[in-house]
C-alpha cells in the first residue's frame, strides 16, 4: 500500500473508500472477479476516477478487499474470545474462519496472475489472525474442549480443508452442517470408556 494511504484520509474520502470496499467485497464474493472495476463504482455510488484514487489497479483493489477481510475475521475473533467460553470462542471461530475463506484462493490466483505476492500483503493479518488461533485452540484445549494433542499447523490445515470440503458442496445447507458436526467430533477429546 503506498504513501497516499499512509495519511489520514478526510472523512468524505474515508466514506468513499469503505464504500467502495463494501460493495467490491460484496460483487466479488457474488459475482465473481471479472465484474469491471467501473461497475464496482456505479454500485458503490461514486465514479471511477474515486475508484482509481483509492485503489490504482483492480488488483490493488482485490489485495484491499482481502485485507480487510481478514482484518474483519481478527476483530471477529478476538470479539468472540471476549464474549463466550473457550470451547464456544473455538467452535465459533473454526465456523467463522471456514465461511470467510470463501473465495479467498480465486483472490490469490488472480493476484498472482497479475504479478502481486499476496502473501506478502497479507502477511500482517494473517499473523494476527494466527496468533488469535493459537490462544483460542490453548483455551480450548485447556478447557479440555479439544484434543491436546492438536497442533497449530494441525489446526490451520483443518480449516483449510474443510474450507475446501464446503466449497465443493455448494449451497447445500444441510450438507455443510454435516460436515462441520463431522470434523467437530473429530476436534473433541476421545471420551473414555467406562
Amino acid at each position: 500500500m503506498g504513501g497516499a494511504q499512509e495519511r489520514p484520509l478526510r472523512a468524505d474520502a474515508a466514506r468513499n473508500r469503505a464504500r467502495l470496499l463494501d460493495t467490491a467485497t460484496e460483487v466479488f464474493t457474488s459475482r465473481g472477479l471479472s465484474v469491471p472495476t467501473e461497475e464496482i463504482a456505479r454500485a458503490a455510488g461514486v465514479g471511477v476516477g474515486t475508484l482509481f484514487r483509492h485503489f490504482p489497479t483492480k488488483e490493488a483493489l482485490l489485495e484491499a478487499v482481502m485485507v480487510r477481510r481478514l482484518e474483519a475475521m481478527a476483530a471477529r475473533t478476538a470479539q468472540l474470545a471476549a464474549e463466550t467460553g473457550p470451547a464456544d470462542a473455538f467452535f465459533a471461530c473454526f465456523r467463522l474462519v471456514v465461511e470467510q475463506s470463501a473465495g479467498k484462493n480465486e483472490f490469490t490466483q488472480a493476484l498472482a496472475a497479475a504479478g502481486v505476492d499476496a502473501h506478502a500483503s497479507l502477511q500482517g493479518p494473517t499473523i494476527e489472525i494466527q496468533a488469535r488461533l493459537s490462544d483460542l485452540l490453548a483455551g480450548a484445549q485447556r478447557a479440555g474442549a479439544v484434543r491436546p494433542e492438536l497442533g497449530l499447523a494441525e489446526f490451520i490445515a483443518l480449516l483449510a480443508g474443510t474450507g475446501r470440503a464446503i466449497e465443493q458442496l455448494g449451497p447445500d445447507p444441510a450438507s455443510r452442517e454435516r460436515i462441520f458436526e463431522v470434523i467437530f467430533d473429530g476436534l473433541r477429546p476421545p471420551r473414555c470408556a467406562t
